[in-house]
């Protein structure tokens, strides 16, 4: 039973944070550029680790039936992705982040932790796979299993991070090419709208 309640947290966990978002695409990029990916990998995983622990712990609950918050969330995170894809577009054709063998600009650890902290909570897809989905089918559980559920979930998300972020150096080769680095760009650019454009349904009067 403990091990089924471990398996489900790491499975649940696992198959929601996988899908492309603007969180795993800078994960992937800083990966790429080899800039800081231990502590942003680091972070990640404590981010969701404090997330999935007030999701399993009652704070979805909270959330889901707070709708002004939720509108407030909503429209925040409209506004940053719609601006990071503006930017991702501007990089795309001025040609930046081409170099990887150290000769790229390094972004200031500020910089990059503030950007994963917005990037973390002032995105609602954040809230909506951690706190909501995640921690709602583990606030389910019975109350002496929800540690083991807790412990799968982060074991999910850290594997993935990891695979993410120190994985991302065996695609070197293929993005010393700059079209790749366009490519990936503009791919970024319009998942980030997509993104912000399903967020406009979360926001209701």
């Amino acid at each position: 039973m403990l091990l089924e309640v471990l398996f489900k947290g790491f499975v649940v966990t696992f198959s929601l944070i996988v899908a492309i978002g603007a969180q795993n695409a800078y994960i992937l990029k800083l990966g790429l550029l080899k800039q800081y990916v231990g502590i942003a990998v680091a972070l990640c995983i404590l981010f969701d680790t404090l997330l999935i622990t007030a999701g399993v712990y009652g704070l979805g609950f909270f959330i889901q039936g707070n709708q002004l918050l939720i509108n407030i969330i909503a429209i925040i995170g409209i506004l940053f992705l719609c601006f990071y894809s503006f930017m991702s577009f501007k990089s795309a054709f001025k040609n930046e982040s081409l170099e990887i063998d150290g000769k790229s600009k390094t972004n200031p650890l500020k910089q990059v932790i503030g950007m994963l902290l917005v990037f973390t909570f002032l995105n609602p897809h954040t809230y909506l796979d951690t706190v909501l989905l995640i921690g709602g089918i583990g606030a389910n559980i019975q109350s002496d299993l929800k540690i083991y559920f807790l412990l799968g979930a982060i074991s999910g998300s850290a594997t993935w991070f990891t695979l993410l972020g120190f994985g991302a150096r065996f695609l070197i080769p293929l993005f010393k090419k700059p079209i790749t680095w366009k490519i990936l760009d503009i791919s970024i650019g319009i998942i980030m709208l997509l993104i912000s454009y399903s967020l406009i349904d979360l926001i209701k009067y």
